[in-house]
């Protein structure tokens, strides 16, 4: 025998507020703050339900000449009752709201937490200006359902059900009157949820799109600027901004439309009982007092109830929100740890061997970035891969730092394949200096330490002033404790670069890759930090890309790439006699 289908209603209102249900273990997890705050709540509900009651026995038995001291008494009662109402209020409004912060403090750490724990092929095709904004706006949308509009709604519901129970418990037969209009208030509530929530979300998204454009062109000022493209790209912001605007609107005109309506509809079923209990007051089947009491709660239930109605709208543009924060969160990094990860032997050797790997970008399109490549590093071995640009010598760089993995084939560090091993025991074994070095918003100390931030001062000096850094270091206001700008714009390339080295240098990994780590710099820095390098490559297994062949001339071995296969490898002059790719490379460079 199969269950009863649930009702269309039910089905919505499940469906509206779906996307929030995976927040709720971070409420969860405060379950005493929970406890007192309903314990406030209760307080506060109690002593509002209390007043019309109250009100009754002034109305009834209050104003006479005889009933000056219980006049007096009673209104010392309502005095009492105030401040108990006032307290609890105030209580509870500090309670809601705290667990609503608490809970989006911890739900924003745990988003950006998952986001810096996924692959690099995710963010090949995100933008980073959009998770910001979802990082923000969309935990800020949540912030207010959690806080603000937690503590309405829970505050309004318990108002709404004791003032129901109470307006029975005064007139049963006024209650039936004003009770059948409670389906017709909230049935297009709940059926409109959906279509709120669509139109909130669509608001969100136009919003992430806006700010991503902006992020992507202001972390460019200068190209836009140098190009005269400042009145393209406002244009197109404005534009932007347009259809975030047109898509609110669009949102709100929905919740107007609703609220408006649920209040019409709430209040005149208040005027249409009052009309009922006047007629009954006027027959004597009513006291003037008990008609008060009645009207009084059911002004408070009609009250909760559109504050309800509000509240729900509210909810349901933040399951916009909640639904697309649910679905960075559901994304599950390509790259992670095994369940048991195999161990490195210490001390590293940094023993490299690529066996027929095998690797293409996802939705590429194009040939293989790396096709069947086969090569082993022997420990101290330096490495220098070269090539036409697309022959896979970045690619190699990616996969040994398990930024993404290979298709078929295998890496192996000391025998053990990098896809058995932790990825963050992986990384802190090798240590990259990039051609386009990323310098951060902070001191210079912190730029060269990252990752480390508990290193002592005196070996990230040590680091710079082997990566030759440390003079230009110590002619910054504050040396090594001053604040360079977003990307490091106040430092020059070659400035940029040397920090770099630094923070590959004081890394002391076992390996070391140097995509083409000198090319920013002027002949004379570029000898400088060559010759740091070679101190720094000294007994480590060393990769350097370079398509700078005179930085390239020392070294042990010469791979060179094309189309991601090795179609050359020795030594420069054992390459230059083969007279093949790298011969001709070398005759464009120095003319051999």
């Amino acid at each position: 025998m199969t269950e009863p289908a649930a009702p269309e209603s039910r089905r919505r209102f499940g469906a509206t507020l779906a996307p929030l249900r995976p927040l709720l273990p971070y409420v969860l997890r405060h379950f005493r703050t929970i406890i007192l705050a309903l314990i406030a709540l209760s307080l506060a509900a109690g002593a509002t339900l209390t007043l019309p009651v109250a009100v009754r026995g002034m109305i009834d038995h209050g104003f006479s000449k005889d009933s000056a001291g219980g006049v007096n008494a009673g209104f010392g009662v309502l005095i009492a009752v105030v401040a108990v109402l006032a307290l609890a209020s105030g209580a509870r409004y500090y309670l809601v709201t705290t667990l609503g912060e608490r809970v989006v403090s911890d739900l924003r750490a745990d988003l950006f937490r998952h986001l810096t724990n996924l692959d690099a092929s995710f963010y090949d095709s995100a933008k980073t200006g959009e998770l910001i904004s979802r990082l923000t706006a969309d935990t800020t949308q949540l912030k207010s359902t959690f806080g603000s509009s937690a503590s309405v709604a829970l505050r309004n519901l318990f108002m709404f059900v004791g003032a129901i129970a109470m307006m029975i418990v005064s007139s049963p037969k006024l209650s039936g009157v004003a009770l059948g209009a409670i389906p017709l208030i909230v049935a297009p509530l709940i059926l409109s949820g959906r279509a709120v929530r669509g139109r909130s979300r669509r608001a969100q998204d136009a919003l992430a799109q806006a700010s991503a454009f902006a992020g992507e062109n202001l972390a460019a000022i200068r190209t836009m600027q140098a190009c005269g493209a400042q009145a393209s790209v406002v244009a197109r912001f404005k534009a932007a901004a347009e259809g975030v605007y047109d898509a609110a609107r669009e949102a709100t005109r929905l919740r107007a439309f609703l609220t408006a309506g649920a209040i019409f509809l709430v209040f005149s079923s208040v005027v249409a009982v009052l009309w009922l209990g006047a007629r009954d007051v006027l027959a004597n089947s009513m006291t003037s007092g008990l008609l008060s009491q009645f009207v009084l709660y059911a002004v408070l239930a009609a009250s909760s109830l559109g504050e309800l109605s509000q509240v729900w709208t509210e909810a349901s543009a933040a399951a916009g929100a909640a639904g697309r924060i649910g679905e960075i969160l559901a994304v599950r990094p390509k790259i992670s740890t095994p369940a048991k990860p195999k161990i490195l032997k210490e001390p590293i050797h940094g023993r490299l061997v690529f066996h027929d790997v095998r690797f293409s970008y996802a939705g590429s399109g194009g040939p293989a970035a790396i096709d069947g490549l086969d090569l082993v590093i022997e420990p101290g071995e330096r490495v220098a891969l070269v090539g036409p640009s697309g022959a896979g010598k970045s690619t190699l760089f990616q996969l040994l730092l398990r930024f993404y993995d290979v298709d078929s084939g295998s890496i192996s560090i000391d025998g053990v394949d990098v896809r058995d091993l932790d990825p963050a025991v992986l990384r802190r074994a090798i240590a990259l200096a990039p051609q386009d070095p990323v310098v951060f918003g902070a001191t210079v100390a912190r730029n060269i330490a990252y990752g480390r931030e508990n290193t002592p001062r005196r070996e990230i000096e040590a680091a710079a002033r082997r990566a030759q850094a440390h003079e230009f270091i110590m002619a910054l206001p504050n040396g090594y404790e001053a604040e360079l700008g977003e990307r490091g714009v106040t430092l020059s390339g070659g400035q940029r670069q040397r920090l770099a080295i630094a923070r590959a240098i004081l890394a002391d990994a076992p390996v070391l890759l140097l995509d083409e780590a000198t090319s920013a710099l002027d002949a004379q820095n570029e000898a400088l930090v060559q010759a740091a390098l070679e101190d720094v490559m000294a007994g480590r297994t060393s990769l350097v890309i370079a398509h700078r062949l005179a930085t390239v001339l020392e070294a042990d071995r010469i791979i060179v790439l094309d189309a991601g296969r090795i179609v050359e490898q020795g030594t420069h002059v054992e390459l230059i006699e083969q007279g093949g790719l790298y011969s001709k490379l070398a005759r464009l460079q120095f003319g051999e």
